[in-house]
């Protein structure tokens, strides 16, 4: 066993990914997935995201069961909740860790304030989905001991890097993040990471600022935190990204409005490493 780790993240370390193999889905969670993302509750803009981030064959990679406890971080607009919620509604339990209302951070407080509309607009689909109160640096809980079956972030991690007022770098969020993904995890519960991908070779002070995180990087953290790296996939993939630009310039930010507009719209949305990482067993 420890001579297959060592294979498999040496692969990630030399060529940024690893195939995993998968299992096939037990019959009936497929359908389920399809039935949620093909659901009325889906806002038309988000749908058009689907060829991008591959939202069925995201989740079954990641392994997830409709009768699960499973633990969003940082939904933001609720791009992924739209999915997870009416497919864990009937038989599982989603709990979203997001900034609360009272966020000290207007961006938040703002963010917070719509997300909570957005669950309260639609009881038939949101009225079950749980809060946890979690907010970058410094309240970062995501519940008790061994509560969950899996842990979901989606495009976040670059977040969890900060730079102080002297300009120095650090990622101690993003491993207080992973230890608490890890603590909060049954044993063999599922660490879920989509990421924006920087060069193999950027350093972490320099790709943090363009919206990235180098994979290599991301899965040591991950290790070091206590996990085992079970498999990535290139299904949210982009090689038409050089990866050499800020990722809000590219679809759907398009944070440079008409500018180059054209051909960031030809990359499409960053690209992206998906990530599975298991607590291991007792």
């Amino acid at each position: 066993m420890k001579l297959r780790l060592a294979y498999s993240t040496a692969l990630v370390l030399m060529l940024g990914c690893a195939a995993a193999a998968q299992t096939p889905p037990p019959a009936g969670v497929r359908d389920g997935l399809q039935a949620a993302i093909d659901g009325p509750q889906r806002t038309p803009a988000n749908v058009k995201r689907d060829e991008f981030r591959h939202p069925l064959e995201t989740l079954e990679f990641f392994g997830i069961r409709p009768d699960m406890r499973v633990i969003e971080v940082l939904p933001g607009s609720g791009w992924y909740t739209e999915i997870l919620a009416p497919f864990l509604r009937d038989h599982g339990r989603l709990v979203e860790a997001t900034p609360p209302e009272s966020s000290d951070n207007a961006f938040a407080r703002k963010m917070a304030v719509k997300y909570a509309e957005k669950l309260a607009a639609d009881p038939a689909v949101y009225g079950r989905v749980e809060i946890e109160p979690f907010e970058l640096p410094d309240y970062m809980a995501l519940g008790a001991p061994r509560s969950a079956d899996m842990v979901l972030t989606f495009r976040n991690m670059h977040d969890l890097i900060f730079a102080n007022v002297h300009g120095e770098v650090t990622d101690e969020p993003m491993q207080r993040f992973l230890r608490g993904a890890y603590q909060v995890l049954k044993p063999g519960g599922v660490l879920g990471i989509v990421a924006h991908r920087a060069n193999p070779d950027m350093p972490v002070s320099k790709s943090f600022k363009l919206g990235r995180v180098p994979q290599a990087f991301l899965v040591r953290e991950a290790e070091r935190a206590g996990f085992r790296l079970a498999g990535s996939s290139e299904v949210n993939a982009n090689p038409k990204d050089p990866r050499t630009m800020p990722v809000w310039y590219l679809p759907p930010a398009l944070r440079q409005k008409d500018k180059d507009r054209a051909e960031y719209e030809a990359i499409g949305e960053a690209d992206n490493m998906t990530l599975k990482f298991v607590k291991p067993a007792d």
